[in-house]
């Protein structure tokens, strides 16, 4: 985030004000005596984390942010410091404020900083049914001030960091406690404290770690190509640029583009030079390790281990083929659905955080033998939805769903 000598205001915007020179700490002393700091303040602790991402391989943090009133602002390098400890044991009883706190706990985890308590700001305001929930644009609708956006998408893992970037930073934190309190008026005004609160809750305790069976699967294309040989050398091309890009710390689209290595899992070619001629197989990494790739298309080749057309698993079709694969369970869906989207009206909720898309597909694709509000209030339960979604929500699927088994009764019916 830049001052304001450095980039015009927008049209009709407040200006933002110039910042303080901001330090970066980086050393255990100073550190330490940033703890006792932080502890001697007071109130709540507002917190953001900075990653590479589209970068680095590595989602970890490359810069913490902190702020709490009596204490100030503290910019943290993470490499050299370590573990955070300390400091989390100064500060896990009191709440923390967030904005989209699901993309920072696992960087935050993983250097020991866990919250027991947190305000996601984010979350906040979609509950309060605020049109646009990026920080730049909360802040500015419910405090007033202007936010400059621009190093958002930056190389935090750049040594050493910009000042305009470091001046980003740290008002990405410093407005979070004025934030929290506007947007708890908000929320109470609202009658939505209760349902808030049980979000917030939910959040604090998910692990964010996602592990696949099968990550190649995610490569984007991939869709496009026919056979399993053609599959195998995907997966091995995936697997090779994955393990390159984890051991040289960059991000694999960085080397290779998913669009690369599609064309050449489609193309099969016969040799080295097959390979190097694919228009579409660029990337910085794609001359300069063509080795690599070429015995990967090598192993994919020979293997017989051939991968299956599809993902194993447990997942529910598209909805788009239900029509065709379980019609009872469609037109379930579709009632259910255009039930939930008049309460998220009426209750000025996004649909997906009154109930989650996935939590009703799964409901509707398999229901309880016995359709009743207590049958699915439990299914929901067991869903992982929250006990105000179920209050909210278990009612009108019901309704829904009996009355989409009644239009597949009548339409079973001979005519007269």
């Amino acid at each position: 985030m830049s001052s304001a000598q450095e980039t015009p205001a927008l049209a009709d915007a407040p200006v933002q004000a110039p910042h303080t020179v901001v330090h970066v700490i980086a050393t255990r002393d100073e550190y330490l005596a940033a703890v006792e700091k932080i502890a001697a303040g007071h109130g709540p602790i507002a917190i953001d984390a900075e990653r590479a991402s589209g970068f680095r391989y590595s989602q970890r943090a490359y810069l913490i942010q902190i702020f709490r009133r009596g204490a100030g602002t503290f910019l943290f390098d993470p490499p050299p410091i370590g573990d955070f400890s300390e400091l989390n044991a100064a500060i896990e009883d009191e709440e923390w404020i967030l904005h989209a706190a699901s993309q920072d706990l696992t960087c935050l985890r993983e250097i020991g900083l866990n919250p027991k308590r947190i305000y996601d700001t984010e979350l906040g305001a979609r509950l309060a049914g605020l049109p646009r929930v990026g920080l730049g644009t909360v802040v500015e609708d419910l405090l007033g001030i202007h936010l400059a956006k621009e190093h958002s998408a930056a190389d935090w893992s750049t040594r050493p960091l910009p000042q305009a970037w470091l001046v980003y930073a740290a008002l990405d934190v410093e407005l979070l406690v004025d934030l929290r309190e506007k947007m708890g008026e908000l929320l109470e005004a609202d009658g939505k404290t209760f349902i808030a609160d049980q979000e917030f809750d939910s959040v604090a305790k998910r692990d964010f770690t996602i592990v696949r069976v099968e990550p190649w699967r995610r490569l984007s294309g991939l869709a496009s190509i026919r056979g399993q040989r053609g599959l195998a050398v995907a997966r091995e091309l995936w697997e090779a640029r994955d393990a390159y890009a984890r051991e040289i710390d960059t991000a694999p689209g960085r080397l290779v583009p998913d669009a690369a290595l599609t064309a050449a899992a489609k193309a099969l070619p016969a040799t080295k030079r097959d390979l190097s001629a694919i228009k579409e197989f660029t990337g910085r990494a794609s001359r300069s390790q063509l080795d690599r790739w070429w015995a990967a298309i090598e192993r994919g080749m020979a293997t017989t281990d051939l991968p299956a057309t599809r993902a194993p698993g447990e997942s529910i079709p598209a909805p788009r083929i239900w029509s065709d694969r379980n019609p009872e369970a469609d037109k379930r869906l579709k009632a259910a659905r255009a039930s939930l989207t008049e309460l998220s009206e009426f209750f000025h909720i996004p649909l997906e955080n009154l109930l989650t898309p996935d939590t009703l597909r799964r409901v509707a694709w398999a229901p309880p033998a016995e359709i009743t509000v207590e049958s699915i209030s439990a299914a929901l339960a067991e869903l992982g939805a929250r006990p105000w979604q179920v209050d909210a929500t278990a009612q009108k699927i019901v309704v829904a769903f009996v009355e989409a088994s009644q239009t597949i009764e009548q339409g079973d019916e001979p005519a007269s």
